[in-house]
């Protein structure tokens, strides 16, 4: 069967064209997916024959078995429609005669407010209103792992232990398959693919691929995850957006690399003679995030785990890349916003967040940057972890525990106001539920430390 992604001469065709062309390539049926307020991927199987009912009403889901809607369990507006967008249909490589497609969520027949992809509409559509584009390149960092006869989860390539893995080559070799079916399953998804490579921890990897608009690029990483998570399965192992899974290693990042452009596609961030290669719109976008950044950082590093990544602390392989200050440098990795060739990276977001919620929220902090001319700090010259051993004075910096960041998100109108009020309380719920849970557990570090003391 060829697994192409549709041309942009079918994504324009009518429906029934459409449905023609896709039947041509072996499929069968639509995984008409969304995303709950978790950031998981949700979905059902469609028949082809059904694709023109799916598309018009949508694919019904019970709402509240849905994580985060708060939809009643009776009424009109009890069930979770999802709206099967056309132009994002693709056969799956890793699912014969199945086709994927991402869904808008609607409830009453009204766009829902509480659904993630409905949040970053609304905020692109602010963006749009001035004419402007954001572009975002994500940057996944994820590891492969496995659960051990003990029942405790290692890393899944037992041979990968490099004091300092980055770039381990001998790794690679052994785990060339997950990678190759990686290269084929995404570039026939229509990925362009730009690298892959070990990371800094042990069974720690990362792909890159094209940028993309805000909306794109949150629905490109959705089915990333869908594809890893498929072919990580078929090769033994699970693919894991855990931050920090290995306590004495480097954890993982899902960086965002951000620009702008007006509508004629002229860059709005970039001045080659400002500092930092930045112009006046992207330094004060920049100010935006870091003076919203402990709200931030709920939605973009909003587990328990995430807090123990965003520490300070050394690493087995000597060198963390923690973005941990709230600063911004010329190419400077120990700043939570790097600049680099008239963008901005930003470093904060791991890939547990729901990637819908966290670019909604930048876009929301950013555009209070511009809109209150606020000023970013001085350019960061130092290497900030220096600083930090040597004691001396460091920049403002994030919260130390998934608590504060969600006392910050509470406090924070405008990043509150950016993914509407109804989706920040349904997430603020569930995230103090996962707090107050996580203080009621009693872990092994404790009965270590404390069952025979004193």
């Amino acid at each position: 069967m060829n697994h192409r992604s549709a041309t942009a001469h079918e994504l324009d065709a009518p429906l029934e064209v459409r449905a023609k062309a896709l039947r041509a390539q072996g499929v069968h049926t639509v995984l008409a997916t969304f995303t709950d307020l978790e950031g998981t991927s949700k979905g059902k199987l469609v028949p082809l024959e059904g694709l023109a009912d799916a598309v018009n009403t949508g694919a019904g889901f019970a709402g509240p078995s849905i994580v985060g809607t708060g939809l009643p369990r009776m009424g009109a507006r009890s069930e979770y429609m999802g709206r099967v967008l056309p132009e994002t249909l693709r056969p799956l490589p890793f699912m014969p005669g199945v086709a994927h497609a991402v869904c808008d969520g609607f409830a009453g027949g009204e766009p829902l407010e509480t659904d993630p992809r409905q949040v970053l509409k609304r905020q692109v559509a602010r963006l749009r209103e001035r004419g402007w584009t954001l572009w975002v390149g994500i940057e996944p960092e994820f590891f492969l792992l496995k659960r051990g006869a003990d029942g405790r989860w290692g890393v899944a390539d037992a041979n990968d232990r490099l004091a300092k893995p980055s770039y381990d080559l001998k790794s690679i070799g052994r785990n060339l398959g997950f990678l190759d079916d990686m290269r084929d399953a995404l570039g026939a998804l229509g990925f362009a693919l730009q690298q892959m490579d070990h990371e800094d921890a042990i069974g720690q990897y990362e792909i890159n691929y094209r940028h993309d608009d805000a909306l794109a690029a949150a629905d490109r990483y959705q089915l990333f995850k869908l594809t890893a998570h498929a072919v990580a399965e078929r090769h033994g192992m699970v693919f894991s957006t855990m931050p920090k899974p290995l306590a004495d290693a480097p954890g993982s990042g899902l960086h965002f690399h951000i620009s702008l452009t007006d509508a004629a596609g002229v860059p709005l961030m970039a001045d080659a003679q400002g500092a930092l290669g930045l112009s006046e719109t992207g330094w004060c976008f920049a100010a935006g995030l870091l003076a919203h950044a402990d709200a931030l950082a709920a939605v973009s590093a909003p587990t328990v785990n995430s807090y123990k990544r965003l520490a300070a602390s050394r690493s087995a392989s000597g060198t963390t890349w923690s973005p941990v200050w709230k600063a911004i440098g010329e190419n400077n990795r120990t700043c939570l916003l790097r600049a680099v060739a008239g963008r901005l990276e930003w470093r904060l977001p791991d890939p547990s967040c729901n990637v819908y919620l966290a670019l909604a929220a930048l876009i929301a902090a950013g555009l209070d940057g511009v809109d209150q001319h606020l000023r970013a700090p001085k350019p960061c010259k130092d290497d900030l972890y220096e600083r930090h051993a040597a004691g001396e004075p460091l920049p403002e910096r994030l919260p130390r525990d998934l608590c504060a960041a969600l006392e910050a998100l509470q406090a924070d109108a405008v990043v509150r106001g950016g993914l509407g009020e109804a989706c920040a309380a349904q997430f603020l719920q569930l995230k103090q539920a996962e707090w107050a849970a996580f203080h009621a557990h009693v872990s092994d570090w404790e009965r270590q430390r404390y069952a025979d003391a004193g």
